[in-house]
């Protein structure tokens, strides 16, 4: 066991340099109806698996928001008895991973509820790890008593969240930004309060073999991933026909009719600026023209023209960005800074000035080729490792993007233009019909 912690720890800490010339990406389709997306590593004798499925907040109702987290957040909490196998409760889950010196953690975000397993991969050890694995997808407690503390605790970090005004701008910002759609949609102590056990069964009848999403990179072999995948959702209910009935459609993000400012009064040494509208879903052809742009506008760093304007030149606030947030909606472009309280009102017309500028005019070719450059030279850290690796294979397989998606991305950023960068921006901002959020600016006296 001390060894297989000293090798686990070794391959944390080395990941996996991958050759950026290629990176094959093998996909097919089980009986079941999963999708899998394998990229074969053998460097070193570990693997990582995501399975994902479409249960995440966009599937929750309104009076219910967070049922997606919470529901992913109870599958460490205990797995039913079946089969003639033990039940396990939290404490006797966290003693058996430890045990293996593997790892499983389950999530969900506005799209997807997410389950990750990393383990070695040795043959007296992977199996087992994937059998306890497949217990907690397919086996879930969903224990009462626990979740009733649980929803204490979350209760309890809610109230201290809504004494920090990033907290209350960010509620006020997405609800003004998303409206009705369910990407504006916040956990609440009241929300909290309506979300049964039940519902969480209700909820997790979306995890179905048929549905699943499964990326693997790792020292497995096609069969080997193939098996893993079969043995990873044994013990879901899978459908007779390996096709599942289409869910419901979700409504698409409503653009803004007119510009929405709120000022949310707030004692702080800061106050706390977001500002913004829906953006783009992430198949959106306009992805790459958006990414690189943005890094001019505000994703660079220090050397962006916002951070140039409101820190360098007016010394506004030390840092602000811009950054777009896609998903399978339109996700938010945001421009965020913090102030001094009676700054507040110059930087937000600062940086209103710089984006409505940069949308009407685009890059100059100085700042296009550095973003270029930039991006091109950083994008061997996306990929160094099995982990790293795995996210840009999990965000192929999700947004359905092309398998050689990872070996073009660089010809790509090089290819864009500035005429397109320009185009882009115009058609998917409006410069005048922003969402603008200040908690804790200084009121004239």
């Amino acid at each position: 066991m001390l060894m297989r912690k000293r090798i686990f720890a070794l391959a944390l800490l080395l990941g996996c340099t991958q050759l950026l010339a290629a990176i094959p990406i093998q996909q097919w389709t089980q009986p079941s109806g999963a999708r899998i997306y394998l990229v074969e590593s053998p460097s070193i004798p570990m693997v990582d698996v995501r399975v994902e499925f479409d249960a995440g907040g966009r599937r929750e109702p309104a009076d219910k928001a967070g049922l997606a987290s919470v529901t992913a957040g109870m599958i460490s909490k205990g797995v039913e008895a079946r089969d003639g196998e033990a039940a396990l409760d939290e404490n006797q889950l966290g003693e058996a991973w430890a045990d293996l010196g593997a790892g499983f953690g389950a999530g969900a975000g506005s799209d997807r509820m997410s389950f990750s397993l990393r383990s070695l991969v040795y043959p007296d050890l992977l199996p087992k790890a994937v059998q306890l694995a497949a217990r907690q997808i397919g086996e879930p407690a969903f224990p009462d008593p626990i979740w009733q503390r649980e929803r204490q605790r979350l209760a309890a970090a809610i109230r201290e969240a809504n004494t920090r005004p990033g907290t209350l701008a960010g509620r006020a910002y997405a609800a003004a930004v998303y409206g009705s759609h369910p990407y504006g949609h916040e956990m609440t102590e009241a929300t909290l309060e309506r979300i049964s056990v039940q519902d969480m069964r209700q909820a997790y009848r979306l995890i179905e073999p048929c549905r699943a999403k499964v990326s693997i990179v790792g020292a497995v072999t096609r069969a080997q991933a193939d098996a893993l995948v079969t043995a990873l959702l044994a013990r879901l209910p899978a459908a007779a026909t390996g096709h599942c009935e289409p869910l419901a459609p979700v409504a698409e993000v409503a653009p803004l009719a007119e510009p929405t400012v709120k000022e949310i009064p707030f004692a702080s040494a800061q106050a706390h600026v977001l500002i913004g509208q829906p953006g783009h879903k992430r198949n959106d052809p306009d992805h790459f023209p958006l990414l690189v742009g943005n890094y001019i506008l505000g994703g660079g760093g220090f050397v962006s023209r916002l951070s140039q304007e409101v820190r360098e030149k007016r010394g506004l606030s030390y840092s602000v960005s811009s950054y777009f947030s896609p998903g399978l909606h339109a996700g938010a472009f945001t421009v965020g800074l913090q102030t001094r309280p009676d700054q507040a009102a110059q930087a937000v017309q600062v940086a209103r000035d710089v984006v409505a500028r940069f949308v009407a005019e685009g890059p100059t070719d100085a700042e296009l080729k550095a973003a270029k450059d930039n991006l091109v030279g950083g994008f061997p850290l996306l990929i160094d490792s099995n982990r790293k690796l795995l996210d840009n294979v999990a965000n192929i397989a999700w947004n359905d993007l092309p398998l050689d998606y990872l070996d073009t991305w660089t010809a790509r950023v090089q290819r864009i233009t500035g005429a397109e960068v320009r185009a882009a921006f115009g058609r998917k901002l409006q410069p005048q019909r922003m969402v603008t959020v200040t908690v804790g600016a200084a009121t004239p006296g």
